[in-house]
């Protein structure tokens, strides 16, 4: 995989509360694969990980705020889950436009485990075919997305995927979108 993404730039979006295995690990991955993160957040300095909901982790400098970025500066977006970060994320104007802007332009958007809260608020996952951790079906379905129990779908510029468990069906699905172009 090595360089196999040279020359890419990725953007990872995200506030305090992140799942922080869901970021480190695409990061990590796309890196390897030679393309350059970018961890984009709604304000200066640092953001904290969470492991699960309760544990707090590291912290992480912020390279960029939502508000000064656009999709066209970037290859595609990562949006790491974690319910403290998906529930604040999702409300915030600057992240919502961010996200639209990935899906006006056709790139890759890769969402995992509670962050399709997000394209839920953006409005994107219309006719979609989907997966998310299992407590947001419900609320994937009645955005009108077709829900789906597997480890990673794909469905057009859309990768999604449940938990960290599917960590490498995901980064594998992000690296290869992200190879061809999309």
């Amino acid at each position: 995989m090595s360089g196999e993404l040279s020359g890419k730039t990725i953007a990872f979006l995200m506030t305090d509360g992140f799942e922080q295995i869901e970021m480190t690990g695409p990061w990590d991955a796309v890196s390897e694969a030679g393309a350059t993160p970018v961890l984009v957040a709604l304000a200066e300095g640092e953001v904290r990980g969470f492991h699960g909901d309760t544990d707090s982790g590291d912290t992480f400098d912020v390279d960029r705020v939502a508000r000064d970025v656009h999709a066209s500066d970037y290859d595609a977006l990562v949006l790491p889950g974690g319910v403290v970060n998906a529930d604040s994320i999702r409300l915030d104007p600057d992240a919502q436009r961010f996200v639209h802007e990935f899906f006006d332009d056709g790139k890759t958007v890769a969402a995992i485990c509670h962050a399709p809260w997000l394209l839920i608020e953006v409005g994107v996952v219309d006719g979609r075919s989907m997966t998310s951790y299992k407590t947001l079906q419900t609320d994937l379905r009645n955005a009108g997305a077709q829900w789906v129990d597997k480890e990673v779908v794909v469905d057009e510029n859309l990768i999604t995927s449940r938990s960290p468990a599917d960590l490498d069906a995901f980064n594998s699905a992000l690296i290869e979108a992200c190879a061809d172009g999309s």
